[in-house]
């Protein structure tokens, strides 16, 4: 409700009849020392114009500056249709499906939702979101060690190359139960998990491997040879995915042995099937897995079947009551989940189809090559790692990241992602975009003001780290 429809005569009325003198009565029970008091720098009240001004104004403050910002969250087109239905009364709502009887509509759409889900990555089931990729590997952590019966350790080995703040996330929530986050470094010539420093730990015991693709820097990793040594030394794989990249890559079903039958959970941010970057969420997190997990996997799963008389039905076929009622035998306490950002999703991904993903994949590609071409040949700007790459790749500048990107961002332009605090030992290194938003003539925008950036604080560069220097030349 957009407003509180309750004149003062209505408000009067209702005190009347409960005995109260005012509304402040109803609160009594809070000591005069804990209450703020009058809000001294509120101002006065503006009319609907005088605020939809001053909106406008602010708005405008802002710029609409060029991004070329990636690092986990990605400026898509959005076809209008999307949040036309989304934003409808009847999905419009934070409500959980519980009374199936009444929310047959809901129900339908996160059924659509999983079997959506289940195709791209192909595999057998998918639970109806979580809140975020982060959190949503945290989850797959912690489903991995309840469901790897043939380990008895609580560690997982987690690559250098995985997002920072997924692996700052995963820790936060898992470290206080006795899980162990096993890092394994990166080769320093191809950006992707050297799997010699994998191969390191064969033969232990561990849960589980997670498995980025792409991995933070773009670049591609070996999925086939990370999901092939889990197995072999009975590790569970976790692939933690971009969802459109799925359109038109291997999906995690199939990676590895056939016979394997791929990894085991796929976990990941739905962030670029149909939300908005909104300056940072709301996001949701999928999650799907192995049919032999299933009992195992956070969240709720949707199921479909016939009532007495045939007709088709929807309801909520697997969820953990303990979630609600006894958190500490809970497998997890995820309750009221992302449900209308995944109606987005599911609107997104029938409008597109498996070819509209592909073609947008496809067209995120060309861009983000045509990028790194055009920025490559200005002097002092180099390409850092040798791999396959998508969406996104790291660059080495002969100049202060900080500064040029702050140069940059003077002009509207968002120039990429600092990596000296996540990576120090990369140097002057900047992770760069582009999407199928970033057209030629954005490139060429953001080609012209990083020459000018460039020539402006040439030869105020630090020394690179000398010990990855010397790695990847040896390589």
């Amino acid at each position: 409700m957009p407003f509180i429809p309750h004149t003062e005569d209505d408000v009067r009325q209702m005190l009347a009849t409960i005995g109260v003198d005012s509304i402040d009565d109803l609160f009594d029970e809070i000591p005069a020392d804990l209450r703020a008091g009058e809000l001294q720098h509120v101002p006065e009240g503006m009319s609907e114009m005088e605020v939809t001004a001053l909106m406008h104004a602010r708005a405008r403050e802002d710029g609409q500056p060029l991004c070329f910002i990636g690092a986990g969250a990605y400026d898509h087109h959005i076809p209008a249709a999307v949040w036309q239905i989304t934003t409808r009364g009847e999905y419009y709502s934070a409500y959980t499906p519980y009374q199936a009887e009444a929310s047959q509509g809901t129900l339908q759409l996160l059924y659509e939702y999983q079997s959506m889900m289940t195709a791209l990555m192909a595999m057998e089931v998918s639970n109806a979101s979580l809140y975020d990729g982060a959190s949503g590997l945290a989850e797959a952590v912690l489903m991995a060690v309840r469901a790897n019966r043939k380990s008895k350790s609580r560690r997982i080995l987690v690559p250098r190359t995985l997002h920072p703040a997924y692996r700052k996330t995963v820790q936060a929530i898992v470290g206080n139960q006795q899980i162990e986050l096993v890092e394994v470094p990166f080769d320093a010539a191809t950006g992707r998990t050297d799997l010699d420093a994998l191969a390191a730990h064969t033969g232990e015991d561990c849960a589980a491997v997670v498995i980025p693709q792409p991995n933070f820097f773009g670049v591609l990793e070996d999925v086939d040879a990370m999901t092939d040594f889990a197995h072999a030394n009975g590790m569970l794989a976790i692939a933690v995915v971009n969802p459109l990249l799925m359109a038109v890559l291997k999906p995690p079903g199939e990676w590895g042995d056939a016979a394997a039958g791929g990894a085991d959970i796929a976990c990941g941010e739905g962030q670029p099937l149909g939300a908005p970057l909104s300056s940072g969420g709301p996001y949701f997190g999928f999650m799907c897995s192995k049919q032999a997990f299933v009992r195992q996997m956070p969240g709720r799963i949707i199921g479909k079947t016939v009532d007495l008389e045939g007709k088709t039905g929807y309801a909520l076929t697997l969820q953990a009551r303990e979630q609600h009622i006894r958190r500490s035998k809970a497998t997890s306490n995820i309750c009221t989940n992302q449900g209308l950002l995944v109606t987005a999703a599911t609107v997104h991904m029938a409008l597109l189809g498996g070819e509209g993903l592909a073609r947008v994949a496809a067209h995120c590609h060309a861009n983000a090559t045509h990028l790194v071409d055009r920025l490559t040949a200005i002097d002092g700007v180099d390409r850092l790692f040798s791999a396959p790459t998508f969406h996104e790749q790291v660059l080495r500048l002969a100049a202060p990241v900080a500064d040029v990107l702050h140069s940059l961002a003077a002009h509207d332009v968002l120039g990429g992602y600092d990596l000296s605090d996540d990576y120090p030992e990369l140097g002057n290194a900047v992770l760069v975009c582009a999407t199928e938003m970033r057209g030629a003539a954005d490139i060429d925008a953001y080609a012209q003001q990083l020459t000018r950036s460039m020539a402006e604080h040439a030869g105020n560069a630090s020394p690179v780290a000398s010990a990855f220097d010397q790695q990847s030349a040896s390589n």
